[in-house]
Formats: C-alpha cells, structure tokens, sequence
C-alpha cells in the first residue's frame, strides 16, 4: 500500500485512517481486534481515537490491542484526542451513560485538564507516547499561550510527538499557528474536520488555511453518517437501518448504479480525491466495511461522472472569499 507524507512532517501514513469509535460499542472487541489486525496488515498505519469515544472504553480496547506486540506499537501512528473527560463508568451503555463529568476542571484545554487527560489516554492506551495529540474542539475560554505551554511541556516529556486539531476554523488554525510561531513551536501538524459530498462547507477557508500552514488534513464521516452508503436494506444493523432518504441520495444511489459503483466507494473515492486530502478517517463496524473502504481507494472514473456528481450536491463554490464575494 502506497504511503504518503503527513503534510509537512516527516511521517508516513497509508492512504485511510482507521477510525475506532464504534470499537468496544457497536463492535465486540473479538471483531475490533480482527478488523485491526487485518487494517493493519494491508497497510493502514494510522489509527484514530478519542479519550471520549465509549467513555474512554475505546482507548482501553486498543491498549490492549497494542499490547498483544508483534511491532504492533512501533509501526502504528497513534492518535488521540482532548477536550470532554470520559464520563464516568457506572452505566454498563455507553449510549445511555447519564453520569456527569468527573470534575468542573476536566473538559477544555486548560493547562491542567490537558496534562491530566495525556497521562489518563497513556494509560488507557499502554503505551508511554502519543504520535499525534489532538485538540477535539477550540476552546474559546483559554489563552492559546496556556494551550500551548502545557502542548509544549508534554513533547518536551516525549508523550506527545504531534499536536493536532480537529473541528476548527480556519481564523482558529491561523490564530494556534501564528500564536506557536511567536514561541518558536512546531504548532499544529493535522486538521480533522468533518467533510463528504453532503458537507463541504471546509472547502471554504478551514481545507485553504491548513494547505497554507502545511498541515494533513484528516476527513471524518466521510460517507456522512452512513447516509451516502446506498438505501439501508431491510435486514440492515446499526446506525444505517435509521437513515433518511432524500431525492439528492436517490440520485446518488441511482447514478452510482449507472457507473456499476457501490455509492459508498463512490463517496470514499471522492473525499479521497479533493484537494488538500491527506487521509480519510473511516470507522467500519465490521469487516465488510473495512474490505469496502479500502477497495474504494482502487475506484477510477471519468472526469464526466465527477462533475455528475458534484452537480447532485454542490459544495460552496471555492475557497473564500471568492466564493461569496465580487
């Protein structure tokens, strides 16, 4: 599997990302551990997960994973996330946890709660370093000097390699960038926003500031939600036996069938295609899915049929602020 550099860094990653949120919920961990093993011998290198993600259960379940060997650490890009604590662990669902955050000072970015949160997610994860530690919101109450103290003492410790974002603006990625070069710091290194044909609105100035800052860019929800993987079956499972179906998806669906593509292929290959995509964030529930993600990266079509396609859902026009100004 071809691998690619991680914007400007000098690491390398495959062309996916495996993203874990449905690992130790809607996946056992018999079936998140295949689904691992098998991402992990075809070339997937990056793996994508959360302090939050299941009430840090996720974290744990690839701490294990890790812990197995085999060059499983050691050839895997880790990366987690700070912001919400992992609630409490009384209610046996996930889904339906109603227990509240362990302490007022455990959610954001200050100083205090990002030093607890790396040492929690080191522990849950068994391992002594993150390859990229990523902010999951802005967080308009703190100082980006604080952010980036704490960001700092935690590479200068060796626990972080990286620092990234995810679900920023783009004036939020100029003001962390600008603030780390005043320090002579690395800065942010990956970008993770939400971005598929049926939301594009990043095209607008977050995917322009992060090419201009050399930074990945990460896409997550690539087949938005499940909505964008054909009409759910009768016999569907999960999230997907819920979905919506629109006339914009029963063109999709219908165009998709014309060029003989399975609409979620389609969707992944697109994402995988726009400009300043460094490597989709994908999170099968089972294996299937994981086989059709990576077949999807083998899917070519004519130009004709891309320009089809933007047609059903158009994005907002370029980049700003040509798309909305003179």
């Amino acid at each position: 599997m071809t691998l690619k550099p991680f914007g400007s860094t000098g690491l390398k990653v495959g062309p996916l990302a495996l993203g874990s949120v449905n690992f130790s919920w809607l996946t056992d961990e018999a079936d998140s551990f295949a689904i691992l093993d098998a991402a992990f011998e075809r070339g997937v290198n990056l793996i994508d997960t959360s302090d939050n993600y299941n009430a840090g259960q996720t974290e744990a379940l690839l701490g294990r994973w890790l812990a197995l060997g085999g060059g499983r650490r050691e050839k895997t890009v880790l990366a987690s996330k700070v912001y919400s604590a992992p609630m409490e662990w009384g209610s046996p669902d996930p889904v339906k946890r109603s227990g509240s955050w362990v302490g007022p000072n455990q959610r954001g970015l200050s100083a205090k709660h990002i030093r607890e949160a790396c040492e929690a997610s080191l522990r849950r994860l068994n391992t002594d370093y993150l390859d990229l530690y990523q902010m999951h919101h802005v967080d308009r109450a703190t100082r980006w000097e604080e952010i980036w103290q704490a960001m700092e003492l935690l590479v200068q410790q060796g626990k972080v390699l990286y620092v990234g974002s995810s679900n920023f603006a783009g004036w939020h990625i100029a003001q962390a960038q600008e603030t780390a070069r005043a320090r002579h710091f690395l800065g942010l290194v990956s970008e993770q926003s939400v971005y598929n044909l049926m939301k594009r609105t990043v095209e607008l100035e977050v995917i322009p500031a992060a090419r201009a800052y050399g930074m990945a860019f990460m896409p997550y929800s690539p087949l938005a939600g499940g909505m964008l993987g054909g009409k759910p079956t009768d016999n569907e499972r999960g999230r997907r036996a819920f979905l919506p179906v629109s006339a914009a998806i029963d063109s999709f669906q219908a165009l998709c069938d014309e060029l003989g593509h399975p609409p979620g292929a389609v969707a992944l290959a697109w994402v995988a295609r726009q400009p300043g995509v460094t490597v989709p964030v994908i999170g099968p529930r089972t294996m299937a899915q994981l086989d059709d993600s990576l077949a999807a990266l083998e899917l070519t079509l004519e130009d004709a049929a891309w320009t089809r396609i933007d047609a059903l859902f158009p994005g907002p026009g370029g980049p700003a602020p040509e798309a909305y100004a003179w």
